[in-house]
């Protein structure tokens, strides 16, 4: 998936504003400006279009983990250079706080059905025989079931 897909994903399942969108950037300790944000919100076809890097979404997962959960004692977390699904999903169950079964039920509102097991493989190291990358149409079904559970029920 494009990190742009995402972004916009997250800012309408969560009924984010440009302010908001701003202050979650700078949770991640990186100041953005309005029209950044509104660029990396068009669609892909607009001329004003600008593609969101790694780095830049890393950093507003981060802040949304601060936004939603609040700042932990200690260093900031280094923003990713390199994202995959994996990290993108960890890092919303993160700032979520959700459990294996809150997953699972989020990926079966999107018409989803996979196991525990399948599930937990995301979260695996790389390096381990059980790791399995998760693939564009499980992110995308999240983000769908995620959609699903917590639009019109914000919970800040």
């Amino acid at each position: 998936m494009h990190n742009n897909d995402i972004l916009r994903s997250l800012r309408y399942t969560f009924d984010f504003g440009d302010d908001q969108m701003m202050r979650i950037f700078a949770l991640g300790n990186l100041e953005v400006t309005r029209a950044e944000v509104s660029d990396w919100l068009k669609k892909n076809d607009d001329e004003a279009f600008h593609p969101l890097n790694d780095f830049k979404l890393a950093v507003f997962l981060n802040g949304l983990i601060n936004y939603k959960r609040g700042k932990k004692e200690g260093a900031p977390p280094v923003p990713e250079s390199r994202l995959t699904n994996n990290i993108i999903l960890r890092k919303l169950k993160i700032a979520l706080q959700l459990n294996d079964e809150d997953m699972l039920e989020i990926l079966d509102l999107a018409g989803r059905k996979i196991s525990k097991h399948e599930l937990s493989a995301f979260f695996r190291k790389p390096e381990q025989n059980q790791y399995r990358l998760c693939k564009d149409q499980i992110m995308r079904n999240f983000l769908q079931g995620m959609q699903k559970r917590y639009r019109g029920s914000h919970q800040d």
